[in-house]
């Protein structure tokens, strides 16, 4: 009973945080003509409560997809046509067909936070609480701290409550596909990841990790049996999941490729904006993006992103730092497993998170969230350190460095840590408050981009050392894979 009056007390807690950062500015407000995210979302519901859905991915005289198109796949779409259903009742001026484009006004503003929020309390929220009492080690007491601190993580509030989209939601349901199974239901794991991957498809980063794990069981439980009954089931509900998701899509193939080539637009490059993986870093001294050709370009991402499949954030990380068109709030993905490692590795999961916030600043500066930004930042750091001890988790054992400690002998010393919260804050000042030089327009979020990316790799560099050090006890192990 205690515990759960906990975890009803930190559940309030995250609730309230979230709602102070919705109570800010949002992208784009106010900033025609294409306004920001926030319209964008508006947009699809727009689209999807007025038009048939064979015309939602397709540009017609009624749907401009050059006007915030709908590039997600279905589940996505459906959800904004619930939402707009909801909005309609309420208001139909907030949907109304072309009329409503950049509508902005207080009450609607309040009904798309609340759309966030619910989705939070749905899906998102109740599989961190689940995972963190049932998967996690320790106390009764630290299961909750280590939970409080995942609900904190400011990256993902400030993303999907400031900036405003909806990537509890993906997330959500690729943490009930780990926690199922990690609790052995392998299908019901393999539906909710498919419903992740049909929700943004982004969730890729993921996917090696879910096949591995999933196709290995199958192999050790023996092919010839057991194991041959597993796959099959595991098999139907992924194609089922998928073709309940696609349906209305499936009856024409023309249909079925345009939602394709609408969630996969290769034709954007390499990298947009200042984002912070190796392409984007290279490039300020190797302009790849001259150089080389958009085939080379799928051809340098493939040899680069093939990731280490078991351990998930190297996986997703593997995919942020060097696959195609990535985009900077694609970290998230890579923040999700790295929430999973509060428990096991804080201060490296700590150091990580603050980096992958940090790596937003431009973004957030852009959608007026700079105060959001310090207090959530401040907030997670304080409590990480405070809750989980993090701070004291710096010797090569805790660090799990294992024969490999004497290769990175500089990783234990504190210092290290002071002076990359030193690097971030000092960048975040200067980004904020000074002009750069005419000709360097760029100079701040080149500057932070490129330091995040740093911590990124070192991050990746030590995930991998612990990947293939000694292994931790086959508990600890399966929960991390």
């Amino acid at each position: 009973m205690q515990t759960w009056s906990l975890v009803s007390i930190c559940v309030l807690l995250a609730i309230i945080a979230r709602w102070g950062v919705s109570l800010n500015s949002y992208s784009g407000a106010g900033k025609p003509p294409m306004f920001g995210d926030y319209e964008a979302q508006r947009h699809w519901q727009e689209v999807t409560y007025n038009l048939p859905i064979q015309e939602w991915y397709f540009n017609t005289t009624n749907n401009d997809l050059n006007y915030w198109g709908l590039d997600y796949p279905p589940l996505t779409a459906y959800h904004s046509w619930i939402c707009a259903y909801i909005a309609k009742t309420i208001n139909p001026e907030w949907v109304e067909l072309h009329k409503s484009r950049g509508y902005e006004s207080t009450q609607h503003k309040l009904f798309m936070r609340m759309t966030v929020l619910v989705a939070d309390l749905l899906i998102y929220i109740p599989a961190v609480v689940l995972y963190c009492l049932y998967l996690t080690d320790g106390s009764s007491k630290k299961k909750v701290s280590i939970m409080f601190c995942f609900l904190l993580y400011p990256g993902l509030i400030l993303i999907d409550y400031g900036h405003f989209q909806y990537n509890g939601v993906s997330l959500g349901f690729a943490l009930w596909g780990i926690l199922a199974l990690g609790l052995g239901w392998d299908v019901l794991g393999s539906m909710a990841f498919s419903l992740a991957l049909n929700y943004k498809q982004m969730e890729l980063y993921h996917a090696l990790p879910f096949f591995c794990y999933l196709l290995g069981k199958c192999i050790k439980t023996g092919l010839i049996g057991r194991g041959l009954f597993l796959l099959v089931r595991i098999g139907v509900t992924v194609l089922a999941t998928f073709a309940l998701c696609w349906l209305p899509f499936l009856a024409e193939p023309s249909q079925a490729m345009q939602v394709v080539r609408r969630i996969f637009p290769v034709a954007r490059g390499l990298f947009e904006d200042k984002v912070a993986n190796t392409w984007c870093s290279l490039n300020t001294l190797i302009k790849i993006k001259s150089i080389l050709s958009g085939d080379s370009h799928f051809t340098l991402c493939f040899l680069f992103s093939v990731p280490q499949c078991h351990f998930k954030v190297n996986s997703s990380l593997a995919f942020f730092l060097f696959s195609f068109q990535v985009h900077e709030k694609s970290i998230l993905l890579a923040a999700l497993p790295a929430c999973l490692l509060l428990n096991d590795l804080p201060l490296m999961a700590l150091w990580f998170l603050q980096a992958s916030t940090f790596s937003m600043l431009p973004l957030f500066l852009k959608d007026g969230l700079l105060v959001p930004y310090i207090v959530t930042s401040l907030g997670f750091l304080f409590f990480s350190i405070y809750l989980l001890s993090a701070l004291d988790h710096c010797s090569e054992d805790k660090l799990r460095l294992g024969a490999y400690n004497k290769l990175f002998y500089w990783l234990p010393k504190m210092d290290l840590f002071y002076i990359s919260i030193a690097a971030m804050v000092g960048l975040s000042i200067a980004t904020a408050v000074l002009i750069p030089p005419p000709h360097l327009p760029d100079l701040f979020p080149v500057l932070v981009s490129t330091t995040a990316f740093l911590h990124f790799l070192g991050t990746f560099i030590h995930f991998n050392v612990v990947q293939f050090s000694e292994p931790p006890s086959r508990k600890s192990q399966k929960k991390s894979n």
